[in-house]
């Protein structure tokens, strides 16, 4: 099967045969430090709006437009070679439960613009920065129930996450991003209505950009909530093509080894990614969670030594320390290869 030629984001699967990518880290994490309140959220934009905003990031892309700008700028600064969009919640799903869903698209929009803002001032032709257009899980499931009295009850379907995904997806492509991350996944079933979504897209635009899946595994069963086991995840996802796939989120480092270890064997013909949290939550904490920048940034340091990564970065409790000291420490570690004799076997299955 021939590789797929890209349109945007095209250098990035050399770069990930040469060296190991870094990714940023947290975005909500960072947005804590500002102790912003109601006011910051609503701006003069939504200053009647009827419900409370306060915690609806995505919603800074318009009223602290700086916030969002300088975080992305000290990851940048801090090492990082992706810049993930502040569009986690940004489908119309999401904001609908602020009674926002008609300016979701245009949330993706101003999000990617100022993400290509940072990266563009920051790359170099040494040292491009890509945009990573987020999409998030949304807050509704499309295979588990939220009524334990009856299982079959569902409140959202796959066409309506799916449309509510190709319009994330157009806006992010609108604002200037080079690849899609589709993230944090604990239903497949709603990965499996965003991977559609990006097909068609790029079907109807003819753009082609390299798309990257990262589940999350829920608890030490080594399964995310839907109930599959990482390798059954990967075969369930694998038909999209993703130039990586990897895990992120709720395990911290030490956790996740087993299954960033399992998922490297499995996955043969792509690149890994793995940006866990730092650890496990601790509000007494600066962060809120227990690792150091030392701390994470090691753990994932015997990752790269052990040749499973190819992108590493740092998801919730991480700050630009955190990425920094990941960047350093991985910058030592040839990449996993995707033609590795290791894996040929499951290459030509």
């Amino acid at each position: 099967m021939n590789a797929p030629v890209y349109t945007r984001g095209a250098a990035l699967p050399q770069i990930l045969s040469q060296r190991i990518a870094v990714l940023d880290g947290a975005m909500g994490t960072m947005i804590q430090r500002y102790k912003l309140g109601e006011a910051d959220y609503r701006g003069e934009r939504f200053a009647d709006h009827p419900k409370d905003l306060k915690g609806n990031n995505e919603l800074l892309q318009f009223t602290r437009p700086d916030v969002i700008r300088e975080i992305h700028e000290q990851y940048l600064a801090a090492g990082a070679d992706l810049i993930e969009t502040n569009t986690f919640g940004a489908t119309s799903v999401a904001q609908d439960d602020y009674g926002l869903g008609a300016v979701a698209r245009e949330m993706n929009v101003v999000g990617a613009r100022l993400a290509r803002e940072a990266c563009d001032k920051y790359g170099t032709p040494d040292k491009p920065r890509f945009v990573a257009g987020a999409l998030g899980p949304t807050p509704r499931t499309a295979s588990i129930s939220p009524d334990v009295n009856d299982p079959a009850a569902r409140n959202v379907s796959f066409d309506e996450l799916r449309e509510a995904y190709y319009e994330q997806a157009a806006g992010l492509l609108e604002g200037g991003c080079d690849l899609f991350l589709v993230e944090t996944i604990f239903d497949t079933l709603n990965a499996k209505a965003a991977i559609f979504a990006l097909d068609e897209l790029m079907e109807d635009t003819g753009e082609r950009l390299p798309v990257i899946i990262s589940g999350t595994v829920t608890d030490a069963s080594g399964r995310i909530l839907s109930g599959q086991t990482v390798s059954a995840f990967w075969h369930s996802v694998r038909h999209a093509r993703p130039i990586a796939i990897g895990l992120n989120c709720a395990l911290g480092a030490t956790l996740m080894r087993p299954y960033i270890e399992e998922l490297a064997k499995v996955a043969g013909d792509t690149f890994i990614s793995c940006y866990p949290n730092a650890g496990l939550p601790n509000p007494m904490s600066d962060t809120g969670f227990d690792e150091t920048p030392e701390i994470t940034g090691s753990l994932v340091e015997e990752f790269a030594r052990a040749g499973f990564l190819n992108i590493a970065g740092g998801c919730c409790g991480t700050t630009p320390a955190h990425i920094a000291e990941i960047a350093k420490r991985v910058g030592a570690y040839r990449p996993r290869s995707r033609h590795d004799p290791l894996f040929a076997g499951l290459m030509a299955a």
